[in-house]
């Protein structure tokens, strides 16, 4: 199934890490605090807002920070994705 964002819209898969405690137990995921780090799956085409138009920033496989509650879970083909609105994305990571 492809999903296309509408507008500013981001589609995002979250980065899944496993964390080893000093001790040397290995954390899941589910175990700890949300990243807020995702890969951007799909990216709408902008706006036009108030005469001005809106490009999008980012793009298909960029790694970026996310702000905590932000955008829509959704869950496609067995897979969670997170739906941001562009402007609730806070760094592009290189």
């Amino acid at each position: 199934m492809q999903v296309k964002p509408m507008g500013t819209r981001v589609l995002l898969k979250e980065i899944e890490t496993e964390e080893t405690t000093r001790s040397g137990i290995v954390l899941p995921s589910n175990a700890k605090e949300k990243p807020y780090m995702a890969e951007v799956i799909e990216v709408g085409p902008g706006e036009i807002k108030d005469g001005e138009e809106i490009k999008m920033q980012v793009k298909k496989g960029d790694k970026v920070l996310y702000s905590k509650y932000s955008g829509t879970e959704v869950k496609l083909d067995g897979q969670k994705y997170l739906i941001v609105k562009q402007d609730d994305i806070l760094a592009i990571i290189e």
